[in-house]
């Protein structure tokens, strides 16, 4: 299967052309975005064939299938409805869209193409969640509540490898959404009841740097995330599944119980890394013909979620 990158040369698109490599059967023929010299330094550093600023010119080759988008959250639905609409299966880093509208429009295009379209909702497919959902659908675990911490230190511009960023992150559409779509996903329900609260705003950047959020379902179980860009201390997020059957805390892709017992997580995936396993859901969808885990559809109602929330803290 031939794969375009786009953002490659950013610090997720690098995960991705990592993650592609360990998958066999799959070749990445194309890198687009970011700085002409800095993608065809990669291109070069990698074998790939092509390179480009354009995400455009990718789309008009024949030899690619299906595109991975590791751009900047603004371009997201704009990029993954052109990809679709050029015949490409489509694989857009969390998240889909930035507001409600742009997702469902998205949705309603990738239903006209009945092409693969999946959202970057790793949290999902790390080993540590997937052994939690496992655990649920045995009827060994129920959720009562997820009790989440996000927290980064972003009072400059930068990204995951500490460069300057050409557009600004979000602590609702991009983070939030994460915490959002796991809690629904592992509770199998959409939230009933969903505020937030958000701090003040910073002064250039212009999006609040502290937020606090709650959910519950209607079964009763509830999430409460608290996420900041004024963190400085250990980064990342962390999950703490409070159940009927026992405490479980994950980081990335570890597990520990309340007592801080590593927990086995061998077998739960053919791999550890969640990038790696996100991909190889997509390429499996495609080869399959299938509906991917995490398809857009399957993502929207987080994002109707996170649009209630944005909309109460109006």
């Amino acid at each position: 299967m031939k794969i375009c990158v786009a953002g490659a040369a950013g610090a997720f698109g690098v995960k991705h052309l990592d993650a592609l490599a360990a998958i066999e059967g799959v070749e990445v023929v194309s890198v687009v975005g970011g700085k002409a010299a800095d993608v065809e330094a990669l291109a070069a550093k990698r074998a790939i064939p092509h390179a480009d600023k354009s995400l455009e010119q990718a789309l008009a080759r024949r030899d690619v299938e299906a595109v991975i988008l590791s751009t900047p959250t603004q371009m997201h639905a704009a990029q993954a409805t052109a990809c679709l609409k050029a015949g490409k299966h489509v694989l857009v880093e969390i998240p889909m869209a930035d507001n409600l509208a742009d997702s469902e429009a998205l949705v309603r295009t990738q239903r006209e193409t009945g092409l693969v379209a999946m959202a970057g909702h790793v949290r999902r497919f790390n080993p540590s969640h997937q052994w939690i959902h496992n655990k649920i659908a045995a009827g060994a675990l129920k959720i009562q509540q997820m009790d989440v911490q996000t927290y980064f230190f972003r009072r400059s511009n930068l990204n995951a490898l500490g460069q300057p960023r050409s557009w600004t992150d979000h602590l609702l559409w991009h983070h939030a959404c994460h915490t959002v779509d796991l809690f629904q996903y592992q509770c199998g329900e959409v939230a009933s009841e969903a505020f937030g609260l958000q701090g003040p705003k910073h002064p250039t950047l212009g999006v609040a740097m502290d937020m606090s959020i709650g959910i519950k379902v209607p079964s009763g179980a509830i999430c409460t995330l608290s996420l900041s860009f004024n963190n400085k201390g250990p980064l990342g997020t962390f999950f703490r599944y409070i159940c009927d059957n026992g405490t479980y805390i994950a980081r990335y892709d570890d597990l520990y119980d309340g007592e801080d017992k590593k927990v086995d997580l061998a077998g739960v995936a053919v791999s550890n890394n969640g990038i790696e396993l996100i991909d190889r859901e997509f390429i499996a969808a495609i080869r399959d013909k299938r509906e991917p885990n995490a398809s857009v559809a399957q993502c929207l109602p987080a994002m109707r979620t996170l649009d209630r929330i944005e909309k109460g803290m109006r």
